[in-house]
């Protein structure tokens, strides 16, 4: 069933559902389709009939983060509304009580990443690519993707990812650990996706959701309360004076 114009759900039976981003041509992230998309998951993840989420896109790259060349333009009022969905929309995924497998074909690349890192099981593409490009567009993280990826990624590779903005490969990511298993085309990619979801949505719901709750309960009550004293709407803005310049010399490089 259609949910949106960008977002939408197929039943896959036994209680599995796809949810699929469909904001072509990269998925993009913008402020609607991320509070959209929390809204979404949020009402799956209370829906008694579905046993597993899988998370797809159609699209040769699976995120590609925000729109550089439209975030050059955003005042005040977007950037804090851009952070609010980056905020809600990964805290939303990573809050789900119901299993989530990540079915990545393409690359996932800054806030794009933070849907793979949310999620429990991760099946990426041999041709897939993963980063965390913030620092090379002058950003930094907002507390939602912060406390994410502090609690997804060991120390190393905090300091890989975060701290140079270079993309990985799918075999560093399996390294890495925060990919579990490497399909070597889209139809191996589905299959693998497909077989997780299912071993998941065996397990007792009820322990699942408690178990996930017990493990991420902290980081969760963490971002919620950042939000409630004002992380959505940073003083000054998301950006400083270097991320509109860091936008353009990113987008020169193509």
């Amino acid at each position: 069933m259609t949910e949106s114009d960008t977002l939408s759900t197929r039943d896959l039976g036994d209680g599995i559902v796809e949810l699929q981003l469909g904001r072509g041509p990269v998925n993009a992230l913008s402020a609607d389709f991320l509070m959209d998309f929390a809204d979404l998951i949020t009402r799956l993840g209370s829906d008694d009939a579905v046993r597993a989420i899988i998370l797809t896109s159609p699209f040769k790259v699976f995120s590609a983060g925000l729109d550089l060349k439209e975030a050059q333009g955003f005042d005040l009022e977007q950037q804090h509304a851009i952070v609010q969905g980056l905020n809600e929309g990964f805290l939303a995924l990573y809050a789900c009580p119901k299993p989530v497998v990540a079915s990545v074909a393409g690359a996932a690349i800054a806030g794009g990443l933070f849907f793979v890192l949310a999620s429990d099981r991760r099946v990426a593409m041999s041709k897939s690519s993963f980063g965390l490009a913030e620092v090379r567009v002058g950003a930094d993280f907002p507390v939602g993707p912060l406390e994410i990826a502090k609690a997804s990624l060991d120390s190393d590779s905090q300091r890989r990812l975060m701290l140079t903005g270079q993309p990985i490969g799918p075999i560093a990511a399996r390294n890495f650990g925060f990919i579990d298993i490497i399909a070597e085309d889209r139809e191996d990619l589905v299959a693998y996706s497909l077989s997780e979801a299912r071993k998941l949505a065996e397990l007792p719901a009820m322990a699942y959701a408690s178990i996930k709750q017990q493990l991420r309960g902290e980081v969760i009550t963490k971002i919620k309360a950042s939000i409630a004293s004002g992380g959505n709407a940073p003083e000054g803005g998301w950006f400083n004076s270097e991320t509109k310049e860091a936008m353009q010399r990113m987008l020169d490089q193509g």
